[in-house]
């Protein structure tokens, strides 16, 4: 039987940089198909090319067996493929009803045909198990009854391929079930399923197949029932099992003379962060781990004051609770390299002097005066320090490579001279030679007594980098790994199978 869905040799490039390169996915005819990656791996790329959001370069997209290129969402919906996203894209202000029946309204006598269209909505949210006023306005309930009224919409359209990004993101386990009843559902008659999802139990629970994309090519394509979750996350992250570890025994050893800098207990916020623990010592690199959405970032920005607590403790000195807000934690002597450098970290339009010195501004002013020769001065001398390659400090941060944009941005808080150093993706788009420098610029650092959280999706960096490495996964701490334990096999078998022994832990 042909598949419903076949995509080859899929190209597509963004101002010349490729996002995939000869890519595939292929769906079956009632089949619930996996498609995972990591961030930037074009999962996305490749369902927005599929549903008319991109042009492709290059390649064929046979739908039912037929060519097919769709020239908007609302093409490729009409066509048969519906798409809930992650973020729920519905009108908040307008009813139930209309959500789920807008661009589809029922009509009699030429007029909107009400009491149909809210019996239909009423039908179609009963599947889920859900029973509420459809007339009310879709902003009145939860987030999750919210999710479920676009796959109800989704659903509606009579869809032969419904695509699912994150759907259970904001779902708790009981509806997350009901969910996965309503896939069954689909697949018995007959509609398919692009589940795109970082748990990996979800993907075990009702997916059939899978396809592994890495650096915009799809690296495997497998039963689910044939891959272990190690063979799955060694095909995410592209490393080899028994590839041999550094150990940083040396370095190790003069971090865990030191008491903790910061301790972080029982951490938890929403759904993403449920119970995360960890501790860094001065003078020591803490690698945190895991899969994209296991809770990472989200734990860090509670530790620097970006987002509130729910509930845990942050010790660092002589404070027993998070930062209320970032200026808290600047105070405190944090700083926190974001992982977006485009968006949360440079201002593009400024030059490298003003991006360097703006954590600092408020120690360079004196009744509003900016002191001019020691903003210089400090300038100066990071820019020498750091290696920054720049025409001068006056040149656009714009204008500079992605890996002197990072130094800036390491700069800017160096020179605050923190305690504590968060770097969340350090070198994410840089090229090697400036990852490599970085990294070693950030052991000097260590090596001179300041504390560093690194988190990285680069499992080699981290290994390389980290005296110990706690990992995440689903929002919670599954390991602590140190000395002889430190490895990129252990790693990936944590965040696969994280351990049951609580005493794994240093503070579970």
């Amino acid at each position: 039987m042909t598949p419903l869905l076949s995509m080859r040799e899929i190209d597509k490039r963004f101002a010349g940089v490729p996002a995939l390169v000869s890519a595939s996915l292929e769906v079956g005819r009632g089949e619930v198909h996996a498609l995972i990656g990591q961030n930037g791996a074009g999962k996305s790329t490749m369902i927005k090319i599929l549903t008319g959001y991109y042009t492709k370069d290059a390649g064929e997209i046979l739908f039912d067996g037929r060519p097919v290129e769709f020239s908007s969402p609302q093409d490729a919906q009409r066509s048969g493929i519906s798409t809930i996203y992650q973020e729920i894209n519905l009108v908040p202000y307008r009813s139930v009803t209309e959500n789920i029946c807008l661009g589809r309204e029922r009509r009699r006598f030429g007029l909107l045909d009400w009491r149909a269209m809210h019996a239909e909505a009423e039908a179609l949210l009963a599947r889920f198990d859900i029973h509420i006023d459809v007339r009310r306005p879709l902003m009145a309930y939860p987030t999750a009854v919210q999710q479920m009224v676009a796959i109800a919409r989704a659903i509606g359209f009579e869809a032969r391929l419904v695509i699912m990004d994150e759907p259970t993101s904001s779902l708790d386990e009981k509806e997350v079930e009901v969910l996965f009843d309503v896939i069954r559902q689909l697949k018995q008659v007959g509609v398919s399923v692009i589940f795109v999802s970082h748990k990996l139990d979800e993907l075990y629970a009702v997916c059939d197949r899978i396809t592994i994309m890495r650096d915009g090519r799809t690296v495997r394509v497998a039963e689910m029932s044939e891959l272990s979750k190690l063979d799955l996350i060694t095909a995410m992250l592209g490393r080899e099992l028994d590839r041999v570890l550094h150990d940083a025994a040396a370095h190790r050893a003069a971090a865990a003379s030191q008491d903790a800098l910061l301790k972080v207990a029982h951490l938890a916020v929403g759904r993403k962060v449920r119970d995360v623990s960890f501790d860094i010592r001065p003078g020591e690199i803490v690698g945190l781990a895991g899969l994209l959405g296991s809770g990472r970032t989200e734990s860090a920005r509670v530790v620097f004051g970006a987002d509130r607590a729910e509930a845990g403790t942050v010790d660092f000195g002589s404070v027993h609770e998070p930062a209320a807000e970032p200026a808290e934690a600047i105070r405190a002597g944090m700083g926190f390299l974001s992982e977006d450098r485009k968006l949360e970290g440079i201002i593009p339009d400024m030059s490298v002097r003003e991006n360097l010195i703006l954590a600092l501004m408020p120690q360079l002013a004196r009744r509003g005066i900016v002191d001019d020769a020691r903003s210089r001065e400090i300038v100066d001398r990071f820019i020498q320090r750091l290696g920054i390659r720049c025409s001068g400090p006056e040149q656009p941060i714009r204008e500079l490579s992605g890996g002197n944009q990072q130094k800036v941005l390491l700069a800017r808080w160096l020179c605050m001279n923190p305690r504590l150093l968060i770097l969340d993706e350090p070198t994410r788009g840089i090229d090697v030679g400036a990852k490599a420098e970085i990294l070693n610029l950030v052991r000097e650092l260590a090596g001179q007594g300041l504390g560093v959280l690194m988190i990285s999706s680069e499992l080699e960096e981290v290994v390389e980098a980290a005296s110990r490495i706690f990992v995440l996964r689903d929002g919670r701490s599954v390991a602590e790994l140190t000395g002889d334990q430190v490895s990129e096999q252990a790693v990936m078998a944590a965040m696969a199978h994280g351990h049951d022994q609580p005493e794994e832990m240093a503070h579970g």
